[in-house]
């Protein structure tokens, strides 16, 4: 931290002028400036807090844009493979048509694996959300327990 003025000179005068001996007021000064020196923090503090949560800030919207764009392109590859899947049925109906209990069994399966497949999709991407939704819990809660920490400093200098 930041170096503050403080008096001790004053400060031990005032000491003294109340009744302390001429050492106590000393020592107590002394102690009274190391303290504020060690605790107390600076208006370059603050600054320079307030500084990192911006960069925090920014690196949060930049990750959250990130994600956002990476969902769109999840959806995307997931449209595209649901049209993939959709020719792949078209194909089995035809099939179908020349060999009609052959494909109804190959139909069965092939839909059970589609629906195992976007349940596998969908709990990946809860689970993916719940993973963001964590992280930006905690980066918030950082946020929040650094501003709660400013706001004591402030409190402190006020």
């Amino acid at each position: 931290m930041t170096a503050m003025a403080f008096d001790t000179l004053k400060f031990a005068k005032r000491l003294k002028e109340a009744g302390f001996s001429e050492q106590q007021a000393e020592a107590l000064a002394e102690a009274e400036a190391e303290l504020l020196e060690a605790y107390l923090a600076s208006k370059q503090d603050v600054a320079d807090l307030t500084r990192s949560i911006e960069d925090l800030r920014a690196e949060l919207k930049r990750d959250i844009a990130n994600l956002e764009k990476r969902i769109e392109e999840v959806r995307a590859e997931l449209k595209r493979d649901l049209g993939e899947v959709r020719r792949e049925i078209e194909q089995v109906r035809a099939e179908l048509k020349r060999d009609i209990e052959e494909v109804r069994a190959e139909l069965k399966r092939d839909l059970g694996e589609v629906r195992r497949e976007i349940e596998q999709v969908r709990a990946e991407l809860k689970r993916d959300l719940k993973d963001l939704e964590s992280r930006m819990i905690i980066k918030l809660g950082g946020l929040l327990a650094l501003a709660v920490g400013i706001v004591a400093a402030l409190v402190k200098l006020l």
